[in-house]
């Protein structure tokens, strides 16, 4: 938008109709005070600015214009019919205008000095936002480097925990068969394939994000119940954790259509998930239902919870609460590659929770999913 000010009102008609007949969003002000309260409340690529005026000229104007933070980068053009010396003419550029002109105004002229000044703002504008656009992708990309690091580390360190543990288990059986004591053969052979099964699992994960990542996650999409599937799956939980209690709060009666196996590994991960982050507790629920030709399943736990600023980062690739990453053992892609297989399913997911009171991490998919989601 245009500023013009202007204590003579045909001069502040004439041009708000020149520039307006040419598409310019023009204001006007009548004094330099009038135009000081403007530029407070208004922004203006260009202000045409007479020096003559009662109270204050147009130069204290510019230089009251210059201090204003956001208006210190606004054109100003000054127009001055008696004040045509060089010294005004200077003084008019030191006050902080960009050209100054004088009456009477050739049109055409000024025409001109305005579009050519809004091309400048437009480019400047351009080159900001270009600037400001790379500035953020340099610095996501230094996170996005930095979490890259942090995860190989973790890795390293977590398939190198179960994998040395196999190998002290491997030299106490040795010791146990040479002694001949079989129960304490079958105890270390109990150990180490519960540590051959945690590997299994993280080598696994690894490979999910590796197939995330080059677009080679498939699915096989069928109908299926997943009542049936809860009802299992809780069945073979409750062997792996005794101590807990998994409740299934609502069914589905309905069939749906999508990749069992993936929906099966989503809510494993949500429940093992809620049953490490709640120690000290004994139960974790399951709420599902059916509403509007879609599934809601969620997980519910009444552990340590999350800090809401910490919720929006969850499902993001190698994110690992920086409090909980210090007590708990994970990699930091579980939930990653969950979001993934919902999103695949025309799902979204997401979570609720009040620091010290638990979590419920849900999804929800459509009772049929679609053929394809990239």
């Amino acid at each position: 938008m245009i500023l013009i000010v202007d204590d003579t009102p045909e001069n502040l008609i004439s041009l708000k109709k020149v520039l307006e007949k040419h598409d310019f969003e023009v204001d006007t002000a009548s004094s330099g005070e009038e135009a000081l309260r403007k530029v407070l409340r208004n922004e203006y690529v260009l202000i045409i600015l007479d020096v003559q005026m009662p109270g204050m000229d147009g130069f204290e104007v510019a230089e009251a214009i210059s201090g204003y933070s956001k208006a210190k980068e606004t054109a100003i053009i000054f127009l001055s019919a008696a004040n045509t010396e060089t010294r005004f003419i200077t003084k008019g550029y030191s006050s902080g205008g960009l050209d100054y002109i004088t009456k009477p105004v050739d049109m055409s002229v000024l025409l001109l000095k305005v579009k050519t000044f809004y091309r400048i703002y437009e480019q400047s504008r351009k080159l900001i936002e270009i600037q400001t656009a790379l500035l953020e992708e340099i610095e996501f990309r230094k996170q996005a480097e930095y979490k890259k690091d942090e995860f190989i580390s973790i890795a390293s360190h977590e398939l190198k925990t179960p994998l040395t543990s196999v190998k002290g288990y491997v030299q106490l059986l040795e010791r146990s068969i040479d002694k001949g004591d079989v129960q304490t053969v079958k105890k270390h052979l109990l150990k180490a394939q519960t540590q051959l099964e945690k590997l299994n699992n993280l080598i696994a994960d690894l490979l999910d994000i590796s197939k995330i990542e080059s677009g080679k996650l498939k699915f096989n999409k069928q109908n299926f119940y997943i009542g049936d599937l809860l009802k299992n799956l809780v069945e073979v939980m409750s062997h792996s954790f005794p101590d807990y209690k998994i409740v299934i709060n609502g069914q589905v009666k309905s069939c749906i259509f999508g990749d069992e196996m993936r929906i099966e590994q989503v809510i494993i991960n949500f429940l093992t998930n809620a049953i490490k982050y709640s120690p000290g507790t004994s139960e974790v629920v399951i709420n599902v239902r059916e509403e509007n030709e879609r599934i809601y399943l969620g997980v519910r736990d009444y552990g340590i919870g999350i800090a809401p600023e910490q919720q929006k980062s969850l499902f993001e690739k190698f994110y690992r609460v920086e409090e909980t990453a210090l007590h708990f053992q994970g990699l930091g892609i579980g939930l990653y590659i969950s979001a993934e297989i919902i999103r695949r399913h025309g799902g979204t997911v997401g979570v609720q929770s009040t620091l010290g009171e638990g979590a419920e991490f849900y999804f929800e998919i459509p009772l049929i999913s679609p053929p394809e989601i990239d």
